[in-house]
C-alpha cells in the first residue's frame, strides 16, 4: 500500500490535461443548456482575411461588428470593444454567421445582414453608400457624399467609425483626387486589401501624380472612374484622360451609368 506521500503512477493522468483550451462554443454550449436566451448575447469568430486575422460578431440576425486583429487586437480585447459599443456580450463561437465567409471569399458583402442600427441616420447612409461600392473598384468621397446626400467632411467622420472593418469596405474610399481615404485602416491595410482585390495601385498612382480622375472612351464617349468595369476594358489607345466631370462633360463625353462619376 502507497503512503499519502507517495508520487501517483506515472501512468495516472496529471492535472495538466485540466488546463486544456475548451472547444470554441463551450461557453455559448453552457448558456444554451441552463436556457439563457440565444437573443441576449452575440457570438463572434476569428478568420483569415488578406491582411490578417478578422473577428466578427454576430446576433442571430445580423453581423453587429468586425474588427482586424492587425494592430495586436486579441479576442478579450475585441470581447471588451464589442461590448463598450454595443452593450452586449461576444462570445466565441466555432460557426460564423451564414454568409461572412462566402462575403470574405469574394468581396461582396451587400446582401449580408449588417445592424447598423446604434449609428445615427447620417452614418447609415453612408456605410450603405460604401457597402454599393462594387469589389475591386474604387470611389471617390464625393461620390459617396452624393450617394449618402450628406457633405464630403460628414463621410470621412463615418469610415473613421466603421464599425464592421472589411465586410463595409472602406478600403474602396478615396478622396476627390484619387489618393486614398484611410480613415479606417492604416494605409498598408488598406494598400494590401486594395491589391487583393486586384486594384492597381501603380496605375492609380501614376494616374494620381498626372492629375487624372475620370477616363474616357474616344469610341463611346463615355468617361468612368478609372477602375469601374468598363473603365477597365478600354484599351490605351482609347483611353482619353479628364481631370474633372466638367471637363469630360464640355468634351462631349457622358457620365457612365454603371459608376456614375461626379464632381463635387
Amino acid at each position: 500500500m502507497k503512503s499519502d506521500h507517495e508520487a501517483p503512477d506515472a501512468a495516472q493522468p496529471g492535472l495538466g490535461g485540466l488546463t486544456a483550451e475548451p472547444p470554441a462554443d463551450f461557453a455559448v454550449r453552457v448558456l444554451r443548456r441552463v436556457g439563457v436566451p440565444r437573443e441576449t448575447y452575440d457570438t463572434y469568430v476569428r478568420l483569415d482575411t488578406a491582411v490578417g486575422g478578422l473577428f466578427v460578431a454576430a446576433s442571430p440576425e445580423a453581423v453587429t461588428g468586425a474588427a482586424l486583429d492587425t494592430g495586436g487586437l486579441t479576442a478579450t480585447a475585441f470581447e471588451e470593444l464589442h461590448r463598450a459599443r454595443t452593450g452586449r456580450s461576444a462570445l466565441r463561437s466555432a460557426r460564423p454567421f451564414p454568409g461572412v465567409v462566402t462575403a470574405l471569399r469574394t468581396g461582396r458583402a451587400r446582401r449580408l445582414h449588417i445592424d447598423l442600427s446604434p449609428h445615427g441616420p447620417v452614418e447609415r447612409a453612408v456605410l450603405e453608400a460604401v457597402r454599393a461600392i462594387p469589389v475591386g473598384q474604387l470611389r471617390p468621397v464625393g461620390w459617396i457624399a452624393q450617394e449618402a446626400g450628406t457633405a464630403p467632411e460628414a463621410v470621412v467622420g463615418a469610415l473613421a467609425q466603421n464599425p464592421t472593418a472589411v465586410l463595409i469596405p472602406c478600403h474602396r474610399v478615396t478622396y476627390d483626387d484619387g489618393t486614398p481615404c484611410d480613415a479606417a485602416h492604416l494605409p498598408d491595410v488598406g494598400d494590401a486589401l486594395r491589391a487583393a482585390e486586384g486594384v492597381d495601385l501603380r496605375r492609380m498612382a501614376e494616374l494620381h501624380r498626372h492629375g487624372v480622375v475620370f477616363l474616357g472612351s474616344d469610341t463611346t464617349r463615355i468617361y468612368c472612374h478609372p477602375t469601374c468595369a468598363h473603365a477597365r476594358r478600354i484599351t490605351p489607345p482609347h483611353q482619353v484622360p479628364f481631370r474633372t466631370a466638367r471637363e469630360a462633360g464640355l468634351a462631349g463625353y457622358r457620365a457612365c451609368k454603371g459608376c456614375r462619376p461626379v464632381t463635387v
